[in-house]
């Protein structure tokens, strides 16, 4: 079964889903899954040199600290629950994230795709690291069995910018407004950082609706040869 995440690299609540869903997943040994990670730009605005932090956060929430410091409480209860250790007062600067999706993209045609988002997310909310720095991205993509070097000169040109720039607007095309949204077998779609056992409840009726085609494919198949004898 495919599952499209669409996902942004700086969205607390898609670090949260992610293992939300590797749980869901685990939750169904019976089923191969495969999981493609998507673009998605929550502030496509960003300058691509990112931007101080703090700044941001108050021109984005406003000057009250007590209402991030909330925000984040709520972040950090949860992704305790997820064996996440959200350090959010080490990160200094809010990248743009266009760089840590090419990564991505490149990452899913080296096989190690999941691995990739798992590390940029670690090295943003937990070491509070800057991915929007080709430095920060080349180790990442090394550490990951990728050829760092490589990736650090694709990053200084504009490979493949255009198409993850593009499925960033198609997903906003599809209605996508917020992330995590995932997207089970092409049928049915969940926004949101939804528990496991929800997900698990979708993966079944995937599954069935799956399960479904096939066997009207194989009466269809049958028909068609006892037509012919």
């Amino acid at each position: 079964m495919q599952i499209d995440v669409i996902s942004d690299t700086v969205c607390p609540w898609c670090f949260i889903g992610k293992r939300r869903l590797q749980r869901a997943m685990a939750s169904r040994p019976n089923i191969v899954f495969d999981v493609k990670w998507r673009p998605y730009q929550l502030d496509p605005t960003v300058p691509r040199e990112g931007a101080d932090r703090q700044a941001y956060m108050r021109a984005r929430f406003g000057d009250d600290p007590q209402k991030t410091l909330e925000m984040h409480k709520v972040l950090i209860a949860e992704g305790e629950k997820e064996g996440i250790a959200f350090d959010f007062a080490a990160i200094a600067r809010r990248p743009n994230t266009l760089d840590s999706h090419r990564l991505i993209r490149w990452a899913d045609a080296a096989g190690v795709q999941d691995d990739v988002v798992e590390r940029l997310f670690i090295a943003y909310f937990e070491n509070g690291e800057d991915i929007g720095d080709i430095r920060i991205l080349s180790d990442i993509a090394d550490l990951c069995g990728m050829d760092g070097v490589e990736v650090a000169q694709m990053l200084e040109s504009d490979t493949d910018l255009a198409l993850v720039t593009r499925e960033d607007q198609i997903a906003r095309e599809m209605g996508v407004t917020g992330v995590p949204a995932m997207i089970f077998g092409g049928k049915l779609a969940v926004s949101g950082a939804r528990e496991p056992e929800m997900l698990a409840v979708v993966i079944d009726r995937v599954a069935d609706m799956q399960a479904g085609q096939t066997g009207a494919a194989e009466e269809d198949d049958e028909g068609e040869e006892e037509g012919e004898s």
